[in-house]
């Protein structure tokens, strides 16, 4: 069905505001003279005729009353309801109908907004519930550690350990737990960072080069500690970027801090990044165990470790990768895993590029 606007319904209701009551003196007229010509000599018979013309008004009004209740007061009350519904989080309304495109347009544009509000609060629903999750987790994670580590403690207060072996190594366990602490800390709080305030990235000019060495960098006791070689493998070529230094090599280093924690001892891990006009890509290959094919679908989702070779028993608090793919796809890259042809696992991804030769701030 066609709409029309509301200006031209008022002119419709106008129209037959003048003309019904015309038609029914005419109607009355012609009935009581059988002729259409008004004779001047019967005023007597006019009576009768402006009783119909008043009629024919009266008539008028009741059919525009009507017409304008049914299309315009009507859908106004129903959409005065159905919001008063929306207030109370009651989303099965049912929005009128009308044959006035304003009132169509009001009405459309009503169910834009209350589409909009129930996936809002759906949303809002599903970030309560992930951090409820978060914080369950994470406090479920930290509690491991921190037994150990008051276990060993205790046992160095109470002496436990007398000989110099003995007090290096609760030493060292303690060391480990305590990193491990700091390791669920950090992602935690980078986590809520990224996921809540939505900070705005302090964009500057920088090598990329230069943070995959760093990264290394911070990697390799580790991977000397299982004996893991890494190797980097790059072309010469300008490898300039803009982007927050800080978070993109908090990402590379939580991809390369996977790696080392899932590669065997006297494993290798292998670092190649390369310019592509106008991005740079680099992948992380591992001779570890590699992705299951439910890992290639959720290893990405927070707090997911797999059962086999993911686990809690190798540190962090599952949101290491969750963390990376969030830093590169803030800086308009993205990230995937997969597997290698030769096995272990492949994690490829890509950042946009700077144009050639801009400065390194």
């Amino acid at each position: 069905m066609q709409k029309l606007r509301l200006r031209t319904h008022s002119l419709l209701s106008l129209g037959l505001l003048l003309l019904l009551p015309w038609i029914f003196f005419i109607v009355v007229f012609f009935m009581t003279t059988h002729s259409l010509h008004i004779k001047e000599d019967r005023p007597d018979s006019y009576a009768l005729l402006m009783a119909s013309a008043i009629a024919g008004l009266l008539l008028a009004f009741v059919i525009v009353g009507l017409r304008m209740r049914r299309l315009l007061l009507k859908p106004l009350e129903g959409l005065g309801h159905a919001a008063r519904k929306i207030a109370e989080s009651d989303w099965d309304v049912e929005l009128p109908q009308s044959s006035i495109r304003e009132i169509a347009e009001v009405r459309e544009g009503f169910d834009i907004m209350v589409n909009g509000l129930q996936h809002s609060q759906l949303k809002q629903a599903k970030l309560e519930e992930e951090r409820r999750f978060i914080i369950a987790a994470v406090a479920h994670d930290l509690r491991t550690p921190l037994f150990a580590l008051r276990g060993y403690l205790d046992g160095l207060e109470q002496g436990i350990a007398q000989t110099p072996d003995q007090i290096s190594k609760y030493v060292a366990v303690c060391k480990q737990k305590s990193a491990q602490l700091d390791r669920l800390v950090e992602d935690l709080f980078t986590f809520t960072k990224m996921e809540y305030q939505e900070a705005e990235l302090s964009e500057s000019t920088a090598d990329f080069g230069v943070i995959i060495q760093k990264s290394i960098d911070s990697l390799k006791p580790q991977a000397e500690s299982k004996q893991i070689s890494l190797l980097v493998h790059s072309t010469p070529d300008d490898y300039t970027i803009r982007a927050d230094p800080h978070l993109l090599e908090r990402a590379i280093s939580n991809l390369l801090d996977n790696a080392v924690r899932h590669t065997p001892e006297h494993g290798h891990i292998v670092i190649q990044y390369w310019r592509e006009k106008d991005r740079l890509s680099f992948t992380i290959h591992d001779s570890g165990h590699g992705f299951t094919l439910e890992e290639q679908e959720q290893v990405f989702e927070p707090l997911y470790r797999g059962e086999k070779s993911r686990n809690r028993t190798t540190g962090g608090a599952g949101l290491g990768l969750t963390i990376s793919r969030r830093i590169i796809r803030q800086h308009g890259g993205e990230l995937v895993a997969g597997n290698h042809q030769a096995g272990g696992a492949l994690l490829s991804g890509w950042i946009l590029a700077a144009e050639r030769n801009d400065p390194i701030i």
